[in-house]
């Protein structure tokens, strides 16, 4: 490494009467000199630079050094803000609440995940009958600093047996253990090299998961994820002997997923290459000579099996549907034409659909805001469960016989309230409400609908203080996404508190490439119509000043993931439209991201660098290809060192770059997490510390001292 200079004495912070952070003038941040290699790639006749590309060498020596010089530049302003701690304090203190996630049944069984508060990581209850629910599994208990996560427990027909996934530090690589239920003795069975996998069980034998070859040479964080297989686990019997259902050898980018039908009688194969669009194959099990039928054999649109009805598959799907349909298909008879319609296409989107005592339970997204309605097997609808405000219903978890079913209900001012509903009454009540450190009921949330550049209306949730005085000097947190078919929908947030309580605005803009009005609004944001997605965002923000919720200099700006590319992306095209700009685990090398572990699986939303046209449309916006000579948002580049999923050399090149050629006085660092990934399983404490370096950057960089 080449030599590394440290920062320097951060000004002292005097508070003022007015609440504002006045700074007196200190010596700008020194960086770390990050080296510069000649190298490069041609694309069809352009040549791009690369001169840091020596840091997507997740082992080598040099990028550890480089990873702690820069960490020790942002861990040292860090300390500085006189105010970190007390707002540690606070998260702390609004996080300690008991958390429950949605119960799920299988036979005489209950379970469900619960948190006492800041446990760093959720533990698995059951309950049997009418007895009293007991810890399962306790993952806080595998690993001293809570860095090992559990996650997709799956009981077998009956409950008596579960299989789970376990993670370490952030990875996306999980192991499969197996435990009796009724002992809670864990059997011998642990499948290793497991990534973006299901487990369904057949009896309680053995299961069907997905599988990778293990990774040679030491890059299982970094390297090309190929040649996805499905196999079957037998109970008691070791890895190398299960039993290989399906692979292909000709497409090595192509994932595959099995799952069962509820009596057992279908097994399918669903199969991907990127994250939108899928093929499907089903097999009848009642007839072990028979053959796979390839219902889908192409990747043009979404289809989601729910289940069996009489030798029937009841299918969720976008083909010829944008805003799905929900039909019943013959295997004999696969073709489109002859497919029976039981839930037609309608203005708002289908988003799931689910079985209950022989009923279908349909949650349907309008403008952005869950309902959840009731049909018979034929289609009509009966009943709806009333909801009520701007909510999301996030999980809907039931069985085909049972009458009971649970529901989870979130605000973006109140946390997850777990719903029990009985389907042959009509009636809900409530199962878990927590309760918070947060007067909800002195802060209100608006949806508004702003026009974006080119006149699409694009909706926006606002949540504020009740009666917020708007002058244009609120302090304003605005947050998007915009990306593979997700829909950005209502959630409370224990980070946020902190700053509605600090008369804080937190927006969330519902970008086009998300799935919020189904298919034709996720294309309008992908590929070379990716730039749509910036424009809905930096339209946001000039909506937010125009309406003087606040103004350009109060504004911060966040995404995480295919959000931190928006970041990155808006905050190049548009460096004055924050003040302070939060890039986290951003995809943000366009030109290469899909030579990484599953990145190539993004080029549906993406396009890829090896097509003429996608590399030009990719080359205008990549954040990293266009970070020029500028004065730029006081930044926080934010990512782990275990970030298997968009690998941390996006993060780290674009910083190199930034605090290359930023040429204003704001701050551009990175705070690398280390033993994290992309997020899931991140621990509790971890969150937190995170959660208040952020806050504390953002504060003071606003200008805004906060009153604890």
């Amino acid at each position: 490494m080449n030599r590394i200079l440290y920062l320097l004495p951060i000004s002292i912070l005097c508070a003022c009467s007015n609440g504002k952070v006045e700074t007196k003038k200190s010596a700008p941040l020194q960086y770390p000199q990050t080296k510069k290699v000649d190298s490069s790639s041609a694309y069809f006749g352009t040549t791009i630079p690369d001169p840091y590309r020596w840091l997507e060498d997740d082992n080598s020596a040099e990028t550890a050094e480089w990873v702690k010089a820069e960490n020790k530049v942002t861990f040292d302003y860090l300390s500085k803000l006189p105010y970190r701690e007390k707002i540690k304090q606070r998260l702390s203190k609004v996080w300690n609440y008991v958390k429950c996630g949605t119960p799920f049944k299988e036979g005489a069984y209950t379970f469900f995940l619960k948190n006492d508060g800041v446990q760093n990581q959720s533990v698995l209850y059951v309950q049997k009958g009418n007895e009293e629910a007991h810890t399962l599994i306790d993952p806080n208990k595998l690993s001293a600093e809570g860095t090992t996560a559990l996650s997709s427990p799956v009981p077998c027909k009956g409950g008596h047996l579960l299989a789970y996934m376990l993670s370490k530090a952030g990875s996306d690589w999980t192991d499969i253990h197996v435990m009796d239920v009724n002992s809670g003795v864990e059997k011998k069975d642990v499948l290793k090299w497991v990534k973006f996998s299901g487990i369904s069980w057949r009896g309680d034998k053995g299961f069907y998961y997905s599988h990778y070859d293990e990774p040679k040479g030491g890059h299982e964080l970094s390297r090309k994820n190929e040649f996805s297989k499905v196999y079957f686990h037998t109970l008691g019997e070791d890895q190398a002997k299960d039993l290989l259902v399906f692979e292909d050898k000709e497409h090595p980018t192509r994932s595959f997923g099995a799952a069962l039908s509820e009596d057992e009688r279908f097994l399918f194969i669903e199969g991907s290459e990127t994250t939108s669009g899928n093929s499907l194959m089903v097999k009848d099990l009642s007839k072990p000579a028979g053959d796979y039928i390839h219902l889908v054999d192409n990747f043009e649109n979404n289809y989601g099996v729910i289940d069996n009805i009489g030798g029937q598959l009841l299918v969720i799907t976008d083909k010829n549907a944008p805003k799905y349909q929900l039909v019943l298909i013959d295997p004999s008879r696969p073709e489109p034409k002859d497919w029976k319609v039981i839930i037609p296409e309608s203005k708002d989107l289908l988003q799931s659909v689910s079985l209950a005592n022989g009923k279908i339970v349909a949650k349907v997204l309008k403008d952005v805001t869950s309902h959840i309605a009731i049909y018979s097997l034929e289609g009509k609808q009966e009943s709806e469960i009333k909801l009520g405000g701007l909510c999301m219903v996030d999980e809907i978890n039931s069985t085909r016989k049972d009458s009971v079913l649970f529901y989870s209900y979130v605000t973006y001012t109140n946390p997850v309230t777990i719903f029990k509903y009985n389907v042959k009454t009509g009636t809900s009540s409530v199962y878990f409400k927590p309760q918070v450190d947060f007067n909800s009921d002195a802060y209100e949330t608006k949806l508004v609908f702003y026009p974006s550049k080119d006149g699409v209306k694009i909706p926006l949730f606002i949540t504020c203080k009740k009666g917020l005085t708007l002058d244009g000097n609120n302090p304003c947190f605005l947050y998007g996404y915009g990306g593979f078919n997700i829909s950005n929908t209502p959630r409370f947030s224990t980070s946020t508190v902190i700053f509605l309580e600090q008369g804080g605005v937190y927006a969330v803009a519902n970008l086009r490439g998300g799935g919020e009005y189904g298919e034709a609004w996720h294309k309008a944001g992908t590929k070379c119509n990716k730039q749509n997605v910036f424009d809905d965002f930096i339209a946001a923000a000039d909506y937010l000043v125009a309406e003087k919720y606040t103004s350009h200099s109060k504004l911060a700006i966040h995404g995480r993931s295919n959000g931190g590319l928006l970041i990155g992306a808006t905050m190049t095209q548009r460096p004055d439209l924050a003040k302070v700009a939060l890039p986290g685990v951003g995809v943000l090398d366009m030109l290469r991201y899909h030579k990484f572990t599953i990145g190539y699986a993004w080029a549906s939303d993406y396009g890829t660098s090896d097509d003429k046209d996608e590399f030009n449309c990719l080359y205008k916006y990549s954040p990293l290809h266009n970070v020029k000579e500028a004065s730029y948002p006081a930044t926080m580049v934010l990512t782990g060192d275990h970030d298997d999923r968009v690998v941390p050399a996006h993060s780290f090149k674009f910083a190199a770059t930034l605090q290359e050629k930023n040429k204003g006085d704001n701050p551009v660092l990175i705070r690398i997490d280390v033993n994290a990934g992309h997020g899931a399983g991140k621990p509790v404490s971890k969150q937190i510390e995170e959660q208040a370096d952020i806050w504390s950057f953002v504060f003071y960089n606003l200008g805004v001292e906060p009153k604890l």
